[in-house]
């Protein structure tokens, strides 16, 4: 499909914002440093730019109740549009526990073997010859999508994730472009991705606490973005696990005043350090009720479904509950709840990529990052448990660097 991708014309629409951010490339690029490579690695180099497929190592499962371990995949070969990354870093999203343990089913089963990993920073090894965002030695980024149609009309808009004819994500989607029935993420050494769907790295980033905002970042950015959230307003934030730590930071950051609500009395102190105002444990009832009809804006990043309707009674007449988290059928809701003050629930999922180049360049002007523990790829296994568990602060993220000697 990348070599389908026309190039964007005033005649054709354009891009809007993509093409503005395409522009300013040269202030917001990595430095070149592929000057600075050896001899060894420009040969590296010239060699994953041929026309075969090469094979990558990864790290996948083969099946819903495997562990995952250390395997080969297949990696396309170089096209025109392509950009080859060395994975560096990976962030472990709980979508990724999901998926790998077969968990949403219902909306399409995991094929196996699966590897996962959306949050994807890495070091270009490689360009195809038609590439003018990226050269060999640049950072780029990869978030959940790897491809889009890109003639439909969200696509046009910049909006790929909402693709009506179906972005090709990261891992376990439908993959026309490659050697496999479907992609393989970044649990992985190497990457091959169309250059579109590549983001720049600011020079001078934190590249294993920016990994995360390519989807934690990005899934509470873009509905604050989508609903104004200003500073002076009252937004708050359900669970405070990967996505909910980057909201609080990003809500935060607009001078909002920020209310954490947990299950997790140990967190309380956590959410001020990231700049919450005040936490709020679900279970304290005389709270809840005195919160009632106090908030502009809730964002739910909880994993799963829960009752929801203790929480719209905290929303102002006229607004909105923003689901980011559960895909799960929600619980709880009655109809007048909703009528009666035109409160809203709505849902968001990531955001385009001129908005994900958006919220990284935002991050990095603002020195806001992820809170991070890395783990090598042999840890995997029990990252995940911790996750479930509730037992981290607030990303793992996987450090492939440990493998490159």
């Amino acid at each position: 499909m990348a070599d389908r991708r026309p190039d964007p014309s005033p005649e054709a629409g354009g891009y809007g914002r993509r093409e503005v951010l395409k522009a300013g490339a040269a202030l917001v690029a990595a430095p070149l440093l592929g000057s600075l490579a050896g001899r060894g690695e420009a040969a590296t180099a010239a060699a994953l730019a041929g026309d075969r497929p090469t094979s990558a190592r990864a790290w996948g499962a083969a099946s819903a109740a495997s562990p995952l371990g250390s395997l080969q995949i297949p990696r396309r070969a170089l096209g025109p549009h392509d950009v080859l990354l060395d994975v560096l870093y990976c962030g472990i999203c709980h979508s990724d526990i999901h998926q790998v343990r077969d968990e949403w089913h219902e909306w399409g089963p995991t094929v196996y073997p699966c590897v996962p990993g959306h949050e994807v920073v890495g070091r270009v090894a490689a360009v195809g010859s038609r590439v003018t965002k990226f050269r060999v030695g640049d950072i780029g980024g990869v978030g959940c999508m790897v491809d889009s149609c890109p003639t439909g009309d969200s696509c046009r808009a910049d909006r790929e994730q909402n693709c009506t004819r179906s972005a090709t994500f990261t891992y376990n989607s439908p993959d026309g472009n490659g050697t496999s029935p479907v992609t393989y993420g970044g649990y992985s050494d190497r990457i091959v991705v169309t250059e579109h769907f590549v983001i720049r790295i600011p020079p001078g980033a934190d590249l294993a606490a920016t990994a995360p905002l390519l989807c934690a970042g990005i899934t509470t950015f873009s509905p604050m973005q989508h609903w104004r959230l200003s500073g002076g307003q009252r937004v708050g934030v359900i669970g405070l696990g990967g996505l909910g730590h980057m909201a609080v930071k990003l809500a935060a950051a607009r001078n909002a005043e920020v209310t954490v609500f947990t299950t997790s009395p140990g967190k309380a102190g956590d959410a001020g350090r990231l700049g919450a105002r005040k936490a709020v444990l679900w279970s304290d009832s005389g709270e809840m009720r005195r919160l009632a009809n106090a908030f502009d804006l809730l964002i739910s990043t909880v994993p799963r479904a829960y009752p929801l309707a203790p929480f719209v009674e905290l929303l102002r007449p006229g607004a909105t509950l923003v689901n980011v988290g559960a895909m799960e059928k929600l619980e709880g809701i009655t109809g007048i709840q909703l009528v009666y003050s035109r409160k809203g629930i709505a849902g968001s999922m990531i955001g385009g990529i001129a908005e994900t180049q958006e919220v990284i360049d935002y991050c990095a002007a603002r020195d806001i990052k992820a809170d991070v523990e890395l783990v090598r790829p042999d840890q995997i296994n029990q990252a995940f448990d911790r996750v479930v568990r509730k037992d981290v602060r607030y990303r793992f993220v996987i450090d492939l660097t440990s493998t490159k000697s």
